[in-house]
């Protein structure tokens, strides 16, 4: 498969601190890539460099081929780039409808056409409609994260990063969340997610990708590789392909 997004030897930093050493991944169209591994492993870091958080060069990263690393944020997302972010970060004092209503102008603003309107979002997340009117901080964390992933899709995204979408949530909550997951790729988006749960991170993707100390120490496709694998990677290693 022809990658939708790619990394090819991704550095990152902080000031003087090295938090990603060549980090090489990739996702096709409509494909799902789970990046899990301890705290402090780089891999928000990952998402954060893609996304033009973080100084890289335009090789680095690439977009249908095209080199488009180190692009300010706005632009990602009008190339067809989103993010849900970890923490949420909607606009509090705001409205569900106001919030997913900016996605909405932001995409007609771009110019970005796709599958996606509210009336689709409700029917994905029914409780979207019936929170309409009400102010994103007097809802649950799950119906947050429902609002975070709905603004994300509402800017017709053809590759969605998904950070630690399933942080604090009740299991009930996460499973209604992941649910979705299927009809978001059925649309054609290539997600990557980074998950600490591994083994929702496994029935999720297609392949995993585990991350160490800033560098992957594990790809595979995600229904053959074995706890014990999984294990060793967390640990060290060298880069282990299964």
């Amino acid at each position: 498969m022809t990658a939708a997004l790619s990394t090819h030897g991704l550095v990152a930093r902080y000031g003087d601190f090295q938090a990603l050493y060549g980090v090489d991944i990739d996702v096709a169209e409509g494909e799902a890539v789970a990046l899990i591994g301890a705290n402090g492993a780089g891999k928000s870091t990952f998402l954060r460099s893609i996304m033009g958080l973080l100084p890289v060069t335009p090789d680095m990263v690439r977009l249908d081929g095209k080199p488009i690393g180190g692009t300010p944020t706005d632009r990602m997302v009008q190339n067809g780039v989103a993010i849900v972010p970890e923490g949420r970060r909607l606009f509090t004092g705001m409205s569900v409808d106001d919030n997913l209503r900016v996605a909405v102008d932001q995409a007609d603003r771009f110019g970005r056409k796709g599958g996606w309107s509210l009336e689709r979002l409700h029917r994905l997340f029914p409780i979207l409609k019936d929170k309409a009117r009400t102010q994103v901080q007097n809802l649950s964390g799950g119906q947050q994260q429902m609002v975070s992933i709905g603004r994300a899709l509402l800017s017709q995204p053809r590759v969605l990063l998904c950070d630690e979408i399933s942080l604090g949530l009740a299991p009930k909550v996460i499973r209604e969340i992941y649910a979705a997951l299927p009809e978001i790729r059925a649309q054609g988006t290539a997600i990557i997610m980074v998950e600490q749960d591994v083994g929702l991170a496994q029935s999720a993707s297609d392949r995993l990708f585990c991350m160490l100390e800033g560098r992957v120490t594990l790809t595979g496709a995600s229904a053959t590789i074995t706890r014990e694998q999984i294990a060793a990677a967390y640990f060290g290693g060298s880069h282990a392909v299964v």
